[in-house]
């Protein structure tokens, strides 16, 4: 089971964003959270801001650790 999160009027173009969300894709939260804290790109507060949405969402809908 995946927890899943989108984000809307994000004002970075998608090339940069997939750029940062191609480095986290497949990791678990704590090693992409901790990538993202050292990576410096643009998108990079976007996908961290998602990826804990999307952690939030595990949690709280899909009662996942």
């Amino acid at each position: 089971m995946e927890a899943k999160a989108k984000v809307s009027s994000v004002r970075v173009t998608p090339r940069k964003v997939r750029l940062v969300i191609d480095v986290i894709r497949g990791k678990n939260l704590s090693v992409a959270l901790g990538l993202l804290a050292n990576m410096n790109r643009a998108g990079v507060y976007e996908v961290t801001k998602l990826v804990k949405s999307a952690a939030a969402n595990a949690i709280n809908n899909n009662k996942m650790d």
